[in-house]
């Protein structure tokens, strides 16, 4: 039995040859899988999804493993997803470090074959991580608005943040303009701008530091048509006066009880016991990858008391067929009309206090499963990798 290695450039060289589209297609059957998941289940059950109470071809998703090392907590992401063609199993490992780390996450994952229960694959996982996240979120705002937005504001500078704007711009090429904000002018900050604007020579790119500019971030994130949240902030980034009425705020960076991208007001902008009995032209939406996940580990939602009821998850809101079951194909027609949609010529006096759309992801293992197979897949169809060849002889 060979294995496959993938090096973070050969992933990034597959990552690429994806479509704006498929990506979202591919993390639908992750959210369809979720939802499918915590609704087979009872409360009680719930809090052990993935563990012994799931037969050997079901989905699941066990939580994760942390092992603390001298400089570094490493996480342990197992997760199988069963699928009528063909199931799918890895197992991610992420090395977060104790202090600052301007290299990034070192992570990588490996793809378990199904058949004969060996390693077939090893993947760099430094950029996919991000790819995913991204893919997801992208998934969230094609399902919630009818527009392109014409500004986008992302704050942070590291994998997510690329990947995030790279995938939203590529697929909404009608935006004009996006603003990144960081805490400092940093070397990981200019290279990151330096990469994005030739790629995307017609919109509009502008670097901002959060410490020194104030006013100018206040004025981005009030105009803002969806703002993306990438950092490991403890204290909100900017409060919910900020935020016009009909934003979508992405958040993707806070993982622990601790982290807050975003104040209390602003996520109960996004629930409909917050405006009971008043009229708007926009209605709020909370929706979360998965509301286990999220209830255990996303700051802000703990912090406000967010219940089951405030929240949707992502999977909730995907196309069926008359059978209940995902329609890809009809999932496919709506993302192509979203990337051809144009910005809304709507120009009305802003408000600062109405609903807005949130979606908050903290990852789970399933999208971890699902990108390593594909670019797996990929990567066999154009042959890229180093083989080893007899590795499990």
């Amino acid at each position: 039995m060979s294995l496959r290695v993938l090096s973070g450039a050969q992933v990034e060289s597959i990552s690429s040859a994806f479509k704006p589209h498929e990506l979202p297609c591919l993390m639908a059957k992750v959210f369809d899988a979720v939802t499918t998941l915590s609704s087979s289940l009872t409360f009680g059950d719930s809090q052990q999804v993935g563990r012994a109470i799931a037969p050997s071809s079901a989905t699941q998703i066990p939580h994760r493993t942390t092992i603390l090392t001298e400089n570094h907590k490493v996480l342990f992401m197992p997760a199988r997803m069963a699928a009528d063609s063909a199931s799918e199993t890895s197992i991610k490992i992420v090395s977060v470090p104790k202090g600052s780390s301007p290299g990034g996450l070192p992570a990588t994952t490996l793809v378990i074959d199904e058949l004969d229960g060996s390693v077939k694959a090893m993947v760099n996982a430094r950029k996919l991580t991000a790819l995913r996240n991204a893919a997801g979120s992208l998934l969230s705002t094609s399902l919630t608005t009818n527009s392109a937005p014409r500004y986008i504001v992302a704050f942070g500078a590291g994998n997510q943040i690329e990947a995030h704007i790279d995938l939203y711009l590529r697929f909404f090429p009608a935006t004009q303009n996006c603003t990144i904000v960081n805490r400092t002018m940093n070397d990981r900050f200019e290279s990151l701008v330096q990469r994005l604007s030739p790629a995307f020579p017609n919109v509009h790119i502008t670097p901002l530091e959060s410490t020194h500019a104030s006013s100018e971030v206040k004025k981005a994130v009030s105009a803002a048509d969806i703002v993306i949240c990438a950092t490991s902030s403890t204290v909100p980034l900017f409060p919910s006066s900020w935020v016009k009425a009909g934003a979508q705020i992405v958040l993707v960076g806070s993982y622990t009880p601790e982290m807050h991208e975003i104040d209390t007001d602003l996520v109960n902008r996004a629930t409909s016991r917050y405006f009971e009995g008043r009229e708007s032209n926009t209605k709020p939406l909370l929706l979360v990858d998965s509301w286990e996940a999220c209830a255990k580990e996303a700051g802000e939602l703990i912090k406000a008391d967010i219940s089951r009821e405030d929240v949707q998850e992502l999977g909730e809101l995907l196309p069926r067929d008359p059978s209940g079951r995902l329609d890809l194909a009809g999932l496919n027609t709506l993302l192509l009309s979203k990337q051809a949609a144009e910005p809304s010529d709507v120009d009305r006096q802003p408000d600062f206090t109405g609903p807005v759309t949130i979606f908050k992801s903290v990852g789970i293992g399933l999208q971890d499963v699902a990108i390593a197979s594909a670019v797996v897949r990929k990567a066999e169809e154009l042959g890229i990798g180093t083989i080893v060849e007899g590795y499990d002889n």
